[in-house]
């Protein structure tokens, strides 16, 4: 799809999500790099599987409508009460919610999931790119510079997190073609002194994004007052998104 007829398309739904795209927003001419250091939580007991967050970051980021390309998606864990292992799924990166597909009687435990990029303090995409691509900002930021990216895939292999992809070649926004892609936590909304596009959206408040160097940010008061988890922190990443409600099995 051409990029024109691909805005074109998507106009009707920022009303519907209650955003504006903010990529060519005025940048905030005081931001200062150095001040800043972010992170972001998911609280699973809150969120209700609606797909408003994946939906809105394809609108905002120009990721493509179809199944596979997704900078953030929403999982549903089911415990059975007769199955020791949990059911895992995520129809269309949960876009369009999920259909009902338990008996309810027989569900012992279930919660939504949603996933992104964790934005790791020790990020072994940065530590493949052959050509230094991606790198982490001073704000502690995962980026992709697609100017220098080659395509080759490594750092969409090293990410225990499976968080990349590669941007396909017929996608909307040409000069991202061919190059990995990947949640920035919206950094062009940031910078700009917004929130990303998935937290701004959010029905229930699940997902909340602060800034650590600001002892105002409610975020210190979320993680002092709850049990945190992270994805796999065997792998020795430190990821900067935390979990609320988080199962020791969810992977």
């Amino acid at each position: 799809m051409k990029r024109r007829k691909f805005l074109l398309a998507l106009t009707a739904l920022f009303g519907i999500f209650g955003i504006k795209r903010r990529a060519f927003a005025e940048p905030t001419e005081d931001y200062d790099w150095n001040a800043h250091y972010y992170a972001f939580v998911v609280d699973t007991r809150k969120c209700i599987g609606c797909g408003r967050c994946v939906r809105a970051c394809k609108i905002e980021n120009e990721v493509p409508m179809l199944p596979f390309y997704f900078r953030t998606w929403v999982e549903r864990w089911v415990w059975l009460k007769e199955e020791k292992e949990p059911k895992v799924d995520s129809p269309n990166g949960g876009m369009e919610g999920f259909p009902t597909i338990y008996d309810e009687r027989a569900i012992a435990k279930s919660y939504f999931v949603p996933k992104l990029c964790n934005h790791c303090d020790r990020p072994p995409c940065v530590q493949v790119c052959p050509v230094g691509a991606t790198y982490k900002t001073k704000d502690g930021v995962i980026l992709v510079d697609e100017k220098y990216c080659i395509g080759c895939r490594y750092c969409i292999q090293a990410c225990p997190y499976g968080a990349r992809y590669l941007y396909p070649f017929d996608g909307p926004r040409e000069s991202r073609r061919g190059t990995a892609d990947k949640c920035t936590w919206c950094y062009h909304r940031v910078t700009k002194g917004y929130k990303p596009a998935c937290v701004e959206v959010c029905p229930t408040q699940a997902r909340k994004f602060g800034d650590l160097k600001d002892p105002n940010d409610e975020i210190h008061k979320i993680l002092e007052e709850n049990r945190i988890q992270v994805l796999k922190p065997e792998m020795g990443t430190k990821p900067k998104v935390f979990y609320i409600g988080l199962d020791s099995e969810v992977r």
